[in-house]
């Protein structure tokens, strides 16, 4: 056998082999960025098939359909998959249920909304992801909660929250949304919960029904200088100065 074929069949071999003694899930990533279909269903896919760098990518968790997210690649190892982000008052919460279902905001400079249609396709089994909300003190502060798992159901029961226990472990703010389990989503325009709630005071969250009046131990959604987490820090007034809503799968695991 000529030199340049026995060169060529031997670095053919070393390839296979290569290939075949990868982990799963390099190799699967191996192959889809050969063939040009890369699906993914979240963020954390993302990071494990290489995309370390936090940014927008488009994902599919279901094969219903892709839409783009904005990954935190960084935080905590990564792999989060943000669903909601306050860092001023520029991009206006007080919205009507469509835009919440659908979504809304800027992923890049501003806040957003995810969109509640989107973050239900994401959390199905109330099982697989983890939530963490970080929150900032003040402008050089920020405190954050974990919850152990984190989904909400369809629109037929108007997106009714369901979260697991909070990780008091991984926490360095206090609880102020385990209250809110089981509760229906709503805004000022569509009234799921009986209770009252002011078109220029609501913005879409998993209220309290108080009697007569809507109660929250938490609402990030609301009107940029009532954003409100009842529990920040001992020392801290209740009203952070930004957060971030982000999940991640349980099962995941930092490299």
């Amino acid at each position: 056998m000529p030199v340049s074929q026995s060169s060529t069949l031997l670095l053919s071999m070393t390839i296979l082999f290569t290939i075949q003694s990868l982990p799963p899930t390099q190799a699967m990533c191996f192959s889809k960025s050969r063939i040009g279909f890369e699906k993914y269903k979240n963020c954390a896919e993302l990071y494990k098939c290489g995309q370390t760098i936090s940014g927008v990518y488009t994902i599919d968790p279901d094969s219903l359909g892709a839409f783009d997210v904005y990954c935190d690649q960084t935080t905590a190892g990564g792999g989060w998959t943000v669903i909601q982000k306050r860092v001023n008052g520029i991009v206006d919460f007080n919205r009507t249920w469509k835009d919440f279902k659908k979504g809304f905001g800027d992923f890049l400079v501003r806040g957003f909304w995810l969109g509640l249609d989107k973050i239900q396709r994401l959390t199905q089994n109330k099982t697989e992801n983890k939530l963490r909300v970080d929150l900032g003190v003040n402008a050089s502060k920020t405190v954050h909660a974990e919850y152990k798992w984190f989904g909400i159901e369809s629109e037929k029961v108007h997106y009714k929250l369901r979260i697991g226990h909070f990780s008091h472990d991984y926490s360095t703010a206090y609880d102020s949304l385990s209250i809110h389990n089981g509760t229906s989503f709503r805004t000022w325009d569509k009234n799921t919960t009986g209770c009252a709630c002011e078109q220029n005071d609501c913005g879409g969250w998993w209220y309290l029904n108080f009697g007569k009046t809507c109660g929250t131990y938490s609402n990030l959604n609301s009107i940029y200088n009532k954003i409100h987490w009842a529990n920040l820090t001992p020392y801290a007034k209740s009203n952070p100065t930004t957060s971030e809503m982000k999940i991640r799968p349980v099962d995941f695991r930092i490299p």
